[in-house]
């Protein structure tokens, strides 16, 4: 066998190798996908069932048709009233959220106000568990008597997202090279406006990434709205929580309830892909 011979035999083993490999790759993707995809397409197909096709053996992976009773028991029973209060508080919170953590991260990252010490404090607040805030917000929203309000509730995700976004954001603004700002002084603008006219539009990405982390934790958060609600304020998870009952589970009003649910986050994704994929990559690569 020539050395032709050989390195086309090499190149066959190589060849078939990497086809394996990728082969295997694939299939593990594949069950991946199935396996992470499959409760939503669950909650999907159940949405459209009706009551006896719930506990129906073999299981029915097929709805046999596309009903919107279940929605609509789902809204009157709550549903709607739900997504109208969590819309109100996840919007106005993550707005106060974000204007704040933009500023106070901007002040951190560019001036190092309170040097490293508050930068760790900050960072510290990420590890405490949001169960220990619980009572002490509930003894002084009953002190306030603003106990079952939308202030309650805003304020509670307030102070449990805004270290978060304080951090992502102040990690954006270092990303960004300071001679940016100092070309646009220079020019003749004031701080505000440099920061307004040029960096502002350069972080928007790491912006819409904070925002949208602190949007789907009010969207979802449940421990605080249980607690600092009763009746004037439900939101969705806390409705949700009240279809399943000490007798009963109402399986098609929970599962469409729940596929409402995911549809602002993922309609927030897909709006803004552009931005998350810009953002979540900010500063990984750098000229």
């Amino acid at each position: 066998m020539n050395r032709n011979d050989k390195k086309y035999q090499e190149f066959r083993k190589k060849e078939r190798k990497r086809k394996i490999n990728n082969l295997l790759q694939n299939l593990l993707l594949t069950f991946f996908v199935v396996l992470f995809a499959f409760p939503i397409y669950w909650i999907f197909i159940g949405a459209f069932k009706q009551k006896g096709e719930f506990f129906h053996y073999p299981p029915i992976f097929l709805a046999n048709q596309f009903k919107f009773d279940n929605f609509t028991r789902a809204l009157t029973l709550g549903g709607s009233k739900g997504v109208t209060d969590s819309l109100i508080v996840a919007c106005i919170g993550t707005l106060l959220v974000i204007i704040l953590a933009l500023f106070t991260g901007y002040g951190m990252g560019r001036f190092k106000c309170g040097g490293q010490n508050l930068s760790f404090f900050v960072l510290s607040l990420l590890f405490l568990p949001p169960i220990i805030a619980v009572l002490p917000l509930f003894i002084i929203f009953k002190y306030l008597r603003i106990v079952d309000s939308y202030i309650a509730l805003i304020w509670s995700y307030f102070l449990i997202n805004l270290p978060f976004a304080i951090w992502l954001i102040k990690g954006f603004i270092e990303d960004l090279p300071e001679e940016i700002e100092s070309a646009a002084l220079v020019d003749g603008y004031s701080r505000f406006r440099a920061f307004w006219k040029v960096t502002f539009p350069l972080i928007i990405p790491g912006v819409v990434v904070s925002a949208l982390f602190v949007f789907v934790f009010a969207w979802n958060e449940f421990l605080f709205a249980l607690m600092f609600t009763r009746s004037n304020v439900r939101t969705l998870p806390v409705v949700l929580s009240e279809l399943i009952g000490g007798h009963g589970i109402q399986w098609g009003e929970l599962s469409a309830l729940s596929l409402v649910a995911i549809i602002p986050g993922v309609l927030l994704v897909v709006f803004f892909q552009k931005y998350l994929v810009r953002g979540l990559t900010f500063g990984a690569v750098k000229g």
